[in-house]
């Protein structure tokens, strides 16, 4: 199945140039991407298709889990690589499809400005990923009963073992992060735009890596549910902005998200806190056991709470920041007191009034016979 990419215009670019890679590269990653899926009814590709596309790392435990007994858990390995990658193409095509399907008709509708185009299908990417993540986070956590239970979040570390659905969020959400590079290209981003996205990415990739690597998945899945919640409720508020030309309904989708976002970085803090200062501090299993899957010495357990603390002290800096510029930027404006300004006198008045005041003073002298006045005014007039 072959999907549309955008075009910019109607000449048919040559092949191999950068326009045509980008008008089509949703085709071509989606027949990449079906050469796994045909590579599996082929018997002598079949096991090497089936390394890409499935889920491997399954372990079989002599004493089931009570939560959920009876079901295959795996452990992380070499081979989620390979799974890693064929997700990242599905991830490209998914992004094509919505920024098609979805994103393009309602922009040409609203009539947006280059600026507000970009942003909006930022927030229209971001948002679907925000809800899916949260949507499949929240359910791995009830599964696994972390709400209820905080205490699980650090009690039988170390989490190797993960069932289907908690390992595939992990794998689906590095995927993620990792087509975000490539999209900057296909999408055309500009340059001053370039960095910010990289940093977001990078960060995203980076934190779901540890956690994922460091055997983290239980506090992880935790604060990314949070952190994902607090930024969907953001992504809609600014979706509401582009539409709503009254800006009625943004400002209150803004103040709920202001105030999920407050509450988000203290409740990450706080199960941070909890799981790497508290609870693995009292575990017996301490230690660092490569093959078993131990990590919890000192040192990583305050590697890890000191960068999602950081984390939420960046962003809650930036948040701050952003608001006081916000708030200057609405605050009256006082304009400063214009000086009075003198009006320019024409030369001929000046010298009239010149004139006029030395004869004044020539008359007031007391006593003064007419020649003698006549003889003061000559000199009055030749000294100007």
């Amino acid at each position: 199945m072959a999907f549309k990419g955008r075009k910019s215009s109607t000449k048919n670019p040559p092949f191999f140039s950068h326009e045509f890679v980008i008008q089509n590269h949703a085709d071509i990653v989606s027949c990449v991407a079906m050469i796994f899926v045909v590579g599996l009814m082929v018997q002598v590709t079949s096991p090497l298709a089936y390394m890409f596309i499935a889920v491997h790392h399954n372990v079989t435990s002599e004493q089931p889990s009570q939560a959920v007994p009876d079901v295959t858990r795996y452990t992380y390995g070499y081979k989620d690589l390979c799974a890693v990658f064929f997700y990242f193409l599905i991830c490209i095509v998914m992004h094509a499809i919505i920024q098609e399907y979805v994103l393009d008709k309602i922009s040409r509708k609203l009539h947006l400005s280059k600026v507000k185009h970009s942003k909006f299908n930022e927030s229209g990417q971001l948002l679907v990923f925000y809800i899916m993540s949260v949507l499949w986070g929240g359910d791995a956590i009830l599964k696994e009963n972390l709400v209820l239970n905080i205490s699980s979040l650090w009690e039988g570390y170390p989490h190797t073992e993960m069932t289907f659905m908690f390992k595939f969020f992990f794998i689906i959400q590095m995927s993620y992060w990792l087509h975000c590079y490539p999209e900057l290209y296909f999408q055309r981003t500009k340059r001053e735009e370039m960095a910010a996205r990289v940093r977001y990415a990078t960060v995203g990739l980076v934190y779901v890596a540890a956690g994922y690597l460091l055997n983290f998945n239980r506090v992880a899945i935790c604060l990314l549910v949070i952190h994902y919640l607090s930024e969907a409720l953001f992504h809609v508020a600014r979706l509401i902005d582009f539409v709503d030309k009254e800006e009625k309904g943004s400002k209150a989708g803004y103040l709920v998200s202001d105030v999920v976002f407050v509450l988000a970085r203290l409740a990450s803090i706080i199960l941070s806190v909890l799981t790497f200062w508290y609870g693995l501090s009292l575990s017996d299993t301490q230690g660092l056991d490569l093959p078993s899957g131990n990590f919890n010495i000192p040192a990583v357990r305050l590697f890890a709470l000191a960068a999602v603390s950081l984390l939420q002290a960046y962003l809650m800096f930036h948040f701050i920041t952003d608001k006081l510029r916000q708030l200057r930027e609405q605050a009256p404006q006082i304009q400063p007191r214009k000086l009075p300004v003198k009006k320019a006198v024409p030369k001929k008045k000046k010298e009239d009034s010149k004139k006029s005041s030395a004869d004044d003073d020539v008359n007031e002298l007391p006593e003064v016979d007419q020649n003698t006045k006549k003889s003061l005014r000559s000199r009055a007039n030749k000294t100007k």
